[in-house]
């Protein structure tokens, strides 16, 4: 008698094309065929092409494929060496070079993919800082950029023609514009390159400046700091140059820009007044962009503000959770405890309480506000309203109050934009006017002022130990 087994048929290959494939090795002329072998085919056939494929000086690496035509694209690197590649030793010795290498290749292959190809080929989008990325990694005997690709089909149809003509055009081409120095053309890229690295480095050196001479930040003459639009960060042509007041002007001497000039802000309460569109938050917008390298021609790349600077702002409807906001509120209605205070939706006076704390609690040394985004009632509480609002009455202590003794007690440093109100006059170690884009000290003015009009002593001489909810560094 026979078993079961003897009339079952022969099995075909059934291994589907979302089970991982064998990474596969080859050629750029193996990849090519490969592609061109899948047109037509149904859009899973393209995972038979993962692998690693040598293009000669370089190898490109294709790990994912997307999994239909609308989902995220393919994930894919490209190797090589910097000696293979033309890459100057000189360029890359240091950390901080080879950050500033890294983040410079992105940009070159960003700029060819969207000037030459056909905008199926990706990267990671840079904006005016220079940072380190995932999308593009140096050393000394390896350059790695990792880029995205989006397979071509026809519904769920492989377009394995399109899809080579990428691999034999696109997708080499950008690359070869991007690493390849080997060849005379590529001399302004290299100079280029290493502007962005001096750029990088010279930033450095500023914040080590701020360290050495306990600097909150740092602007020097001639720096350009308008932007093109509120939602732009690129520069604005034709913008007024900056130049520091005399009684701020400090040098810094730099690796690559050598002696610069520029205002140093010392740490304490610094008030920016003067009238609307005269530059009051374009000045400390750039002092909170302050915290990150910028790149060459941004007209930012001399200022820099000490790493841990926060900006904070009222923010309507943010959730708080579990935040000791008795320094700025309580004794509130129904006797609400404000010591670890919760809710899902934070008015704007409480919820920039809470920035205030929570950037206390991290360890932050220095503030920045603007009034524009901030909650009036706890920046201030004038005299008026204090004679008809009793204390008792009032849950709310404003920043006024309190910003003498964050300083003082717990040495957190304010740098606030304010134009509506003379009360901060009284408390700020120095007063800057910004007058149609030209900075004046009028720290000697303001205290004038002060005494001429005097405003009840308001300010609290203490302010809580903020409760450590942030683990300490290792």
């Amino acid at each position: 008698m026979r078993s079961r087994s003897d009339f079952q048929r022969p099995r075909p290959n059934t291994r589907r094309y979302d089970e991982p494939p064998a990474r596969r090795t080859g050629t750029d002329a193996d990849l090519l065929s490969s592609l061109e072998q899948l047109d037509g085919k149904t859009y899973g056939a393209y995972k038979t092409v993962i692998g690693d494929w040598d293009y000669g000086t370089f190898q490109v690496m294709i790990d994912r494929i997307q999994a239909d035509p609308f989902a995220p694209p393919s994930l894919l690197r490209v190797q090589s060496t910097p000696e293979k590649m033309g890459l100057p030793t000189s360029l890359i010795e240091t950390r901080e070079q080879r950050i500033a290498v890294a983040d410079f290749l992105i940009r070159t292959f960003d700029r060819e993919i969207q000037s030459h190809g056909r905008g199926a080929v990706q990267i990671a989008r840079t904006g005016q800082e220079i940072l380190e990325r995932s999308a593009c990694s140096v050393s000394a005997d390896r350059i790695e950029l990792r880029f995205q690709v989006q397979m071509p089909a026809r519904g769920r149809m492989i377009l394995g023609r399109t899809a080579a003509e990428i691999f034999d055009r696109d997708v080499p081409d950008a690359i070869v514009n991007t690493l390849d120095f080997t060849s005379s053309e590529a001399a302004d890229d290299l100079e280029a390159m290493r502007a962005h690295v001096h750029a990088y480095e010279d930033y450095h050196a500023l914040q080590k400046a701020l360290a050495d001479n306990g600097w909150i930040a740092f602007v020097a003459d001639g720096s350009m700091l308008a932007r093109l639009s509120g939602v732009s960060q690129l520069p604005m042509e034709d913008a007024v140059a900056f130049e520091s007041p005399e009684s701020l002007r400090r040098e810094v001497t730099l690796p690559h820009a050598g002696l610069v000039k520029g205002m140093a802000i010392e740490p304490g309460v610094t008030v920016i007044v003067g009238g609307g569109y005269h530059g009051k938050s374009t000045l400390l917008s750039a002092i909170e962009r302050g915290v990150y390298p910028h790149v060459p021609g941004d007209g930012r790349e001399l200022v820099a503000t000490v790493p841990d600077a926060v900006k904070v702002r009222a923010a309507d409807g943010r959730a708080v959770t579990g935040v000791d906001l008795t320094p700025f509120i309580s004794h509130l209605p129904a006797g609400r405890d404000t010591s670890s205070f919760t809710t899902r939706n934070a008015s704007g006076s409480t919820s920039q309480a809470a920035s205030i704390i929570e950037a206390v609690e991290a360890g932050a040394t220095t503030l920045l506000l603007d009034e524009d985004t901030s909650a009036t009632n706890l920046l201030i509480r004038d005299s008026r309203m204090r004679e008809l609002v009793a204390a008792e009455r009032e849950p709310i202590t404003p920043l006024v109050d309190r910003i003498t003794a964050l300083f003082r007690r717990r040495g957190v440093s304010t740098v606030m934009v304010m134009g509506g109100s003379g009360d901060y006059l009284d408390v700020a170690d120095r007063v800057l006017l910004m007058d149609a884009y030209h900075l004046r000290d009028v720290t000697e003015q303001a205290r004038r002022v002060v005494a001429d009009q005097p405003r009840p002593v308001t300010e609290l001489e203490d302010f809580a130990e903020p409760r450590q909810r942030v683990p300490e560094p290792a």
